[in-house]
């Protein structure tokens, strides 16, 4: 899971395995496999960086 912000200041935890892609269309969009739309005040890369440090915690907690 991923914390996220809507444009209204409220953040939320995401699901990361639900992303299908991210645009930056001038918004952030995350398009989940649902084809839910959630609009983000993240940029894509903060997203994706996010989601990075997510799994690596994830494959540590593994070892």
């Amino acid at each position: 899971m991923i914390k996220v912000t809507r444009f209204q200041g409220k953040e939320f935890y995401l699901n990361s395995d639900l992303i299908e892609f991210i645009e930056d269309n001038p918004d952030t969009v995350i398009t989940l496999t649902s084809s839910k739309k959630i609009v983000v005040m993240e940029t894509p890369d903060e997203i994706v960086e996010r989601i990075k440090k997510f799994r690596k915690e994830i494959n540590l907690r593994q070892l």
